[in-house]
């Protein structure tokens, strides 16, 4: 039954995708969120049981049934696409520099997961230490078709052709195209910029724009208007989010992700607004929590 249900979400972002009415779309996605399967997009991969953006981390939130690995992307001095969240090499890694500034192989001489043990005692393993930065070309080889990918292009202004770039290894890997499933690959980003490029470069890859507030979230009909010319759906933080907002873009038939939600009562407090999916450092609650709602949504 559960999986029905998400089918039919799936089914329905399809037909929106290839062109049919939103209202059609509209209204089975959202008809009853309560029966909707969410969305569990692992953070970083489990990031808050392992070092992020590493292998390990990643097949963690596949272990812990996350829908969708989350990519973050940078780009080195010799023009390969790595996974790590910050232009620098400085927080997670025991050297200084910025990523643009360094080749691969450079990149590949740092311990990426040492960091972890210090920051988290508790959770530290022997197997972190050494852990390596990995190619998103690593990350597709590992994971490949058995696995969907949400990624994020970090500072596109920083890194002339990352899109090109990254489309042309998602087109190796036969991850998009008309030939394969929709949703293999979603792309995200902050940057307006990055996201119409990549619109324009292949219009059938579904689009995440991310929003950045100061202050509970507000949006307008003309906003929603732009947004819907190149992407399905939107990207927040958590604690900005509010009902009437959620509302207002499940209504335009945009999807909402807040992000990076990782204790159980929010993410109840999510689902219970509507939201489509969210990113967390802990799929594994996550899932629980979406497997407690859906047993009690079948009694």
């Amino acid at each position: 039954m559960v999986r029905y249900f998400r089918w039919m979400a799936i089914t329905a972002l399809f037909i929106y995708l290839s062109g049919a009415s939103p209202e059609f779309a509209l209204a089975k996605i959202s008809l009853n969120h309560k029966q909707l399967l969410p969305i569990n997009i692992s953070h970083r991969g489990a990031s808050g049981h392992a070092p992020e953006h590493t292998l390990q981390a990643y097949e963690l939130g596949n272990v812990m049934n996350g829908d969708y690995i989350e990519i973050d992307l940078q780009m080195t001095k010799d023009g390969e696409l790595i996974a790590l969240h910050d232009e620098t090499i400085d927080r997670t890694t025991e050297e200084k520099g910025l990523v643009k500034n360094l080749t691969l192989r450079e990149i590949k001489k740092l311990d990426a997961g040492s960091w972890f043990n210090v920051a988290f005692p508790e959770k530290m393993s022997t197997e972190y230490s050494g852990l390596k930065i990995p190619t998103l070309r690593e990350v597709l080889d590992r994971f490949g078709p058995d696995s969907k990918f949400f990624i994020e292009t970090k500072s596109p202004e920083v890194y002339p052709g990352m899109e090109e770039k990254l489309i042309n290894i998602l087109n190796e890997y036969n991850l998009i195209g008309v030939h394969q499933t929709f949703d293999n690959v979603i792309v995200q980003s902050f940057s307006v910029e990055s996201l119409r490029k990549v619109h324009e470069i292949d219009d059938s890859i579904p689009l995440v724009q991310l929003l950045s507030y100061y202050a509970p979230a507000v949006i307008t009909d003309t906003e929603v208007s732009k947004i819907k010319e190149y992407a399905v759906g939107v990207g927040l933080h958590y604690t900005a989010v509010s009902p009437g907002y959620i509302k207002k873009i499940n209504d335009s038939g945009l999807m909402v992700f807040p992000y990076t939600v990782n204790e159980k009562e929010d993410m109840n407090m999510l689902l219970d607004w509507g939201v489509t999916g969210m990113f967390t450092n802990y799929p594994d609650r996550l899932n629980e929590v979406i497997h407690s709602r859906t047993l009690e949504n079948l009694k």
